[in-house]
């Protein structure tokens, strides 16, 4: 009956108990069926009619003043004091909480309120929650540590440096290394497009000794070309192996794209394996320069600014999209996934699979470094530098 969802409260229940009136026996039942509305509400309504004198006042008030339930604060003026009390237990983090180590659920709220002599549903734990100003709020990543006082006076001289190689026709690549990814019949988070009731089954644990091993990714992103080259390891993320991921991308795509280069801009982050203050990372860089005639200039991201670093979010962000849900079960599979991973503005990434073992622990001696021929620039030199390659022997 939509002429009732024009009425109000009492305009319903006269309306109704009018049409009962008029069915005689057995009009209330049948008015409750066409309605919805209770049979107590139909018989007041015809009560109210056959007294000529409903409750309804002159200013449009629908109940009597004084009518309804009471609200919670008059019934139990303690609750909100109680609720408030608990929450901040629990999110200033009171060890003694019984709440401190739980998800802090409305049902558990509820069962501590009603522990503690305040009986409510869980329904009137949510609203008076958000009444509070409480919402569900999920980790937010904001805090970087410590900027550096050079924070962004780096990222205006990157800027520069890499529009200034652009400029030249010289390549500028990001380069970075993924986690460790397992390889095996392991759950990958996400979903994928499946018959229905046909979900894809993996191993109820997650034990390394289950899967096959672990594979290493290393990145090297060309925003010029939108051209990407991932060395997939089978051993550690090494700073060797790190330099041998930048070689495959010259040797694969770099040299090719950029064949009168003279000069290679590498951006990095300040950690890791290609970490600033890293020893092996500029030896075998040295190397590197020397077997490719290259000046290899490097410019680190500050601390706690990986996630400027544009490999992370043009190119490896997608390869995560692009195997959600899959599951990992062989090195070739991450060789297929990777290389199959494009995007709309023309992302195309080739992969290789590297079965070399890198050994770990590799110590440079201070006088092998004094040997590079390693030159630190004027603008923040503890992250800016330039290995051009050695002179050859005998020349």
């Amino acid at each position: 009956m939509k002429l009732l969802d024009t009425l109000d409260e009492a305009q319903k229940r006269w309306f109704v108990g009018r049409e009962a009136m008029l069915l005689g026996h057995g009009g209330v039942k049948r008015m409750c069926e066409v309605s919805g509305l209770s049979k107590p509400t139909v018989i007041k309504g015809v009560k109210e009619l056959r007294s000529r004198q409903p409750l309804r006042e002159v200013g449009g008030r629908i109940r009597r003043v004084g009518g309804g339930r009471k609200p919670l604060e008059e019934a139990d003026p303690q609750l909100t004091q109680m609720l408030g009390r608990i929450m901040e237990e629990t999110t200033a983090g009171d060890p003694m909480s019984l709440l401190r180590w739980t998800s802090k659920s409305t049902y558990q709220i509820r069962d501590e309120l009603r522990r503690r002599g305040h009986p409510v549903s869980e329904d009137t734990v949510q609203r008076r929650l958000k009444e509070m100003d409480y919402t569900l709020e999920a980790n937010l990543k904001t805090k970087e540590g410590r900027a550096p006082p050079e924070r962004d006076e780096q990222f205006r001289y990157i800027n520069g440096r890499a529009r200034e190689f652009v400029a030249a026709g010289e390549p500028v690549i990001s380069v970075d290394a993924k986690k460790r990814e397992r390889i095996g019949t392991f759950k990958n988070a996400g979903r994928q497009w499946l018959p229905k009731g046909h979900p894809t089954e993996v191993n109820v644990y997650d034990f390394p000794h289950l899967g096959v091993g672990a594979a290493t990714l290393y990145g090297a992103f060309d925003e010029q070309t939108n051209r990407a080259m991932v060395n997939v390891g089978m051993s550690h993320d090494t700073s060797e192996y790190g330099i041998a991921s930048i070689r495959q991308w010259w040797r694969r795509v770099g040299r090719r794209q950029y064949p009168q280069a003279r000069r290679l801009l590498i951006c990095a982050d300040g950690g890791g394996s290609n970490g600033s203050r890293n020893r092996a990372w500029k030896y075998f860089l040295q190397q590197l320069a020397n077997e490719s005639g290259l000046e290899i200039t490097v410019c680190h991201y500050p601390p706690g600014t990986s996630k400027w670093n544009k490999i992370e979010h043009r190119m490896f962000s997608f390869i995560s999209l692009n195997w959600r849900g899959q599951p990992l079960v062989s090195f070739e599979t991450v060789i297929q996934l990777i290389s199959a991973t494009t995007t709309r503005t023309g992302l195309r990434i080739k992969a290789r699979l590297d079965k070399r073992v890198y050994a770990t622990g590799i110590k440079i001696a201070k006088e092998e470094m004094e040997k590079l021929n390693l030159r630190r620039h004027e603008r923040n030199p503890q992250w800016n530098y330039s290995l051009s390659p050695e002179p050859k022997q005998g020349l």
